[in-house]
């Protein structure tokens, strides 16, 4: 089996706005997974590169570099934005990062900080603004802020999967 493309993903938002106490205990569990899955690993393993493709640190520090778009949407839908941020579709900045020369532990430590910093923007938010909707730009369709936070967990869980994919082979 294969991590499918994100790209190729379509999403259903057809969920209860009342889940969102279950996509922030979601999106608050990533940096313990990831923790746990990269700290049993040798380097060589984890700094791998398959042609074309990252390694299992770049896709961790590729969860860290997205932290900044996944606060500036919470933003948008704060403020009433139009439309959300749009994202960087090359990944440019994590292409050019060099994760794979970074301390692991402090890639992880900064990426618990950042995510830390998302949940605290959401934590104290009365439940009806999670029902706010914006467009995302790449799926063309509303969101609700309830569900940018799952599609951020759902990011999460395909680079999860990826970096399990590279460990394992």
């Amino acid at each position: 089996m294969s991590v499918a493309p994100w790209f190729e993903r379509k999403f259903d938002f057809h969920f209860p706005v009342e889940q969102f106490p279950n996509v922030l205990i979601r999106l608050r569990g990533t940096p313990a997974r990831i923790e746990e899955i990269l700290r049993r690993s040798q380097r060589e393993v984890l700094i791998r590169k398959p042609p074309q493709k990252w390694s299992a640190q770049e896709h961790a520090g590729h969860l860290l570099d997205m932290e900044p778009l996944w606060r500036a949407r919470v933003d948008d839908f704060l403020l009433g934005a139009g439309t959300l941020t749009v994202a960087d579709l090359t990944n440019r900045r994590t292409d050019e990062a060099n994760h794979n020369a970074q301390n692991l532990s402090e890639l992880l430590s900064a990426f618990r900080q950042a995510r830390s910093e998302l949940l605290a923007k959401v934590d104290h938010l009365e439940p009806h603004l999670f029902e706010r909707s914006l467009v995302h730009p790449r799926l063309q369709q509303p969101m609700r802020l309830v569900d940018h936070l799952f599609f951020v967990a759902e990011h999460d869980d395909h680079h999860l999967a990826a970096i399990w994919e590279l460990i394992a082979q």
